[in-house]
């Protein structure tokens, strides 16, 4: 039985082409500025981002971190919503690595309003923290692949500008944005001081992000990533795989986004599921089960479908590169036939 991996779009293989430009990467020494491939990989970062600049990292938790760096300083605060991934997923990093106090704030879906933002700045008091920093997210993951409007986005910008925030998207699926909104990438990183990009997620690479953003801001990103053991010698091995991705696998995440589609209406269908259809915006499928999470994923593991738990009754189901549509057919009766028993 072929295994069905719905955990995360960060578990696929790189494809035959990819693994030959791999192979034939031209490299140098990145550290001292020398790989060429790594070169080219971030000049069209920052050129698709309608950004100054973009360095070349090995996660998207190192990228939204030395961007949270480069901005803030101890004692700082950051504003983000409260489901937000540098908030859940990247170790406590924030406090620990830089001093810099979050704010979570309340959205919908992932998404803040423009006077959520504005509320929630310091008043320049000694007793207080500096609100430097105003993060967000697009698509945004624990909102269920929400994908930011962008005039909603510019306004919630704003109101951090007028606050005199800095600005950063996480942007470790950004692309899905793009093609889910059809608008480009840059309609929203362009309004940022930074934005990072990730590779290994529905773009397909093995490894790699890239944070792009104003100059000066880059040049201390590059400073800290040095400092947190980032530098890579003959990168160009990873950035061969990354410009592959870029160039042959933004637009093919319709796929995806078609499949969670049709997975989310074929869950909704079964007894004791429940799928908020409207909230399937690109290739993230959230689904309440009557029966407890852990449960279900225990028995959709036997039938060889891989899905992690959300929460107590919930899943999330992520369609990628590696998952075809006869894949989530297979998959819907698989489901079935695990739940039914």
């Amino acid at each position: 039985m072929k295994p069905i991996d719905f955990r995360s779009d960060t578990v696929t293989k790189p494809t035959p082409a990819m693994r030959r430009l791999i192979a034939d990467a031209e490299v140098g020494d990145d550290v001292y500025g020398e790989d060429p491939t790594v070169r080219r990989l971030e000049e069209r970062v920052a050129e698709r981002l309608g950004l100054e600049a973009a360095v070349f990292v090995p996660s998207g938790t190192q990228a939204n971190q030395i961007a949270i760096g480069a901005h803030c300083r101890s004692g700082d605060e950051v504003l983000t919503e409260e489901g937000s991934h540098i908030l859940h997923y990247e170790g406590g990093a924030v406090p620990a690595l830089w001093g810099v106090q979050p704010a979570p704030l309340p959205g919908e879906r992932g998404l803040l309003k423009p006077e959520t933002v504005a509320a929630a700045v310091r008043e320049d008091n000694v007793h207080n923290p500096r609100t430097r920093l105003l993060s967000l997210e697009n698509t945004h993951n624990r909102g269920g692949g929400t994908v930011w409007p962008v005039d909603r986005f510019r306004a919630v910008v704003e109101a951090g500008r007028k606050a005199g925030l800095a600005v950063h998207l996480d942007g470790a699926r950004l692309f899905n944005a793009q093609v889910a909104a059809g608008k480009p990438a840059s309609a929203w990183a362009s309004l940022t001081d930074s934005t990072s990009v990730c590779f290994s997620k529905g773009l397909g690479a093995p490894v790699g992000s890239a944070l792009a953003g104003k100059a000066d801001v880059i040049r201390e990103a590059r400073r800290l990533r040095k400092r947190l053991g980032g530098g890579m010698r003959q990168a160009g091995i990873l950035a061969a795989a990354a410009l592959y991705a870029l160039e042959h696998h933004v637009e093919r995440l319709a796929e995806d986004h078609a499949n969670a589609r049709r997975l989310a209406e074929g869950l909704a269908q079964l007894p004791g599921v429940k799928v908020d259809l409207s909230r399937v915006e690109t290739n993230m499928v959230f689904a309440d089960l009557v029966r407890p999470a852990a449960e279900a994923s225990a028995l959709l593991l036997k039938q060889g479908v891989l899905a992690n738990p959300t929460g107590p009754h919930s899943i999330r189901l992520v369609c990628h590169l590696d998952v075809s549509k006869a894949d989530i057919d297979d998959a819907l009766a698989r489901i079935r036939q695990a739940l039914a028993s």
